[in-house]
């Protein structure tokens, strides 16, 4: 009984709505599979309660936290450092929180883009390749900076606020080898020839909303494109099934999720979780 602790270490995530948000399930499940005393905590967090909830983490203890929609780039002020891909990015998506002698230090990383390309790697090599990302928000920022770095020949930005979007374009090319472009958002948006892979990096079709799907022209998009959608749930977006009826290989947010879930629990307990656990996990949440 003397070695038996009733004080798990905690984790968890931030955003609006979290309710649909299934990474509770899948880090869960992975930290029980590895006998790991840790728990994760899915919570409800309006923008303007994010710093309260910043403060409540440190006072609890907490080891690291999430950051999703839309609190992304919002909570960089209330950090103490960037990790150099998220200071490049400038988004953060998990945030560890260590404990030297002197008091708390909250570090902001972002792996939105390294678990996109890591799922994407076994379906194409970004290397040389053309992307068109739709959106500019924290995880195209992410996605785009990464793919660039993976190797990407070019990386084009489609966005409705022309601002949002050339900023996001001008800073791959500042700061990545690739070609940064911008290109407005139109209606039928028309998807440039020669493209390799094009990702919805948006919310659109995000349930409850999932008939909703991204203005784009399918028939200009050439059959074999990979097209992404980051949008998991539910994991078969109606954006992917217009891609796979137009011939195209599609890639749904699951993998991307998982792989984006590993590099985080390895920042927070210093482990390789099982992706296998967390895959499965997916799969039976989604009915696949």
């Amino acid at each position: 009984m003397a070695d038996r602790t009733f004080c798990a270490e905690l984790t968890g995530s931030f955003s609006t709505s979290a309710a649909q948000n299934p990474t509770v399930a899948i880090m869960e499940a992975a930290f029980a599979d590895a006998a790991l005393d840790f728990r994760y905590i899915n919570c409800e967090v309006p923008p303007e309660s994010l710093a309260d909830a910043v403060r409540g983490a440190i006072a609890m203890g907490w080891r690291g936290f999430n950051c999703s929609i839309p609190h992304k780039v919002a909570v960089i002020e209330h950090l103490d450092a960037l990790a150099q891909s998220a200071e490049i990015i400038g988004a953060v998506n998990t945030v560890v929180i260590d404990r030297p002698e002197g008091g708390p230090r909250l570090t902001g990383e972002n792996t939105d883009g390294q678990g996109f390309v890591a799922s994407l790697l076994p379906v194409r090599d970004p290397a040389g390749q053309h992307v068109v990302i739709l959106g500019a928000g924290g995880a195209a920022r992410a996605i785009a900076v990464e793919t660039a770095l993976a190797g990407a020949l070019s990386i084009t930005i489609v966005n409705r606020t022309p601002e949002r979007g050339q900023m996001v374009a001008d800073l791959i090319d500042a700061q990545t080898p690739a070609a940064g472009r911008y290109l407005p958002w139109t209606p039928q948006l028309h998807v440039p020839h020669g493209t390799g892979v094009l990702i919805n990096a948006t919310s659109i079709g995000f349930h409850p909303n999932e008939a909703e799907t991204p203005d784009v022209d399918f028939e200009s998009i050439d059959p074999g494109t990979v097209v992404a959608d980051v949008v998991v749930n539910p994991p078969e977006t109606n954006f992917l099934k217009a891609a796979a009826a137009r011939g195209c290989t599609t890639l749904d947010g699951l993998g991307m999720l998982v792989n984006q879930a590993l590099i985080n629990a390895r920042l927070w307990t210093g482990r390789d979780l099982s992706s296998a656990v967390m895959r499965r996990e997916l799969e039976e949440i989604f009915g696949l």
